[in-house]
């Protein structure tokens, strides 16, 4: 059996999920060809490599046009998604994993999930990095998905509404039933768009089981910390039985 395990030790983002992803054996160029079935246009992709804490990991970044950054709700990103080229297995995880983030912002800010605006989450290369998560999973295609337990963080962060506690509002909503711990880091580890992927793909949370270990991918994150910002994946086999 297949499995895909996320080592989260220093949290999980949309764009840390993307760049460890693509480490695990990834033909870039068709990678950049199914997304190319989103048909949104005005960004660029950027792929290259950081070192943190003397780890060498990929990075991703979305560069887009300030016009493409925009509010969406529910109904425009079902919209983007249904009337794209996407493989249906694609459409249907990148819709959970806004589905999941709509229910969390709609308890929030006490609206209906499809009159929720995504604000940062709709802009273009937020959308990027949730339907990429949803391209790299169909194409590694694992039999189960564990992920490590999440450390959130702590302090304040800036957004549209002001400074807001960290985790923030929506990501403490998706993390509910999910086991999280405080590492001490004075900072957002977990986002909600890296909660909302964990909340969605997961089969399970919980320490690395039994595995035969095939390929390890780092994908790192914009900041330094004293412990290395990245993501780590593991990818190898495991025994049904166990």
């Amino acid at each position: 059996m297949k499995l895909l395990y996320f080592d989260c030790f220093s949290g999980i983002s949309g764009d840390m999920t993307i760049s460890s992803l693509l480490n695990h054996g990834i033909d870039v160029e068709k990678f950049k060809e199914e997304l190319k079935g989103l048909s949104l246009e005005g960004y660029e992709l950027v792929f290259g490599t950081a070192k943190k804490n003397g780890i060498a990991a990929n990075t991703f970044k979305v560069i887009y046009d300030d016009h493409h950054h925009h509010h969406r709700n529910m109904k425009d990103i079902e919209d983007i998604i249904n009337k794209s080229l996407l493989n249906e297995d694609v459409k249907c995880l990148s819709l959970k994993i806004f589905r999941n983030l709509a229910d969390a912002e709609s308890k929030i800010h006490g609206l209906p999930p499809d009159e929720v605006h995504f604000h940062e989450v709709g802009a273009v290369d937020s959308i990027i990095d949730i339907v990429s998560t949803a391209i790299l999973i169909n194409m590694i295609s694992p039999d189960r998905i564990i992920f490590s337990s999440l450390p959130v963080g702590y302090g304040f962060v800036n957004s549209e509404h002001g400074l807001i506690p960290v985790p923030a509002p929506a990501t403490m909503e998706l993390l509910k039933d999910i086991p999280v711990y405080d590492n001490g880091v004075k900072a957002e580890l977990v986002t909600p768009t890296g909660a909302a992927i964990a909340r969605t793909i997961a089969n399970e949370f919980g320490p690395l089981p039994e595995v035969k270990i095939s390929s390890i991918g780092y994908g790192a994150g914009v900041k330094d910390f004293e412990i290395p910002n990245v993501l780590r994946t593991v990818i190898g086999t495991v025994d049904e039985k166990k």
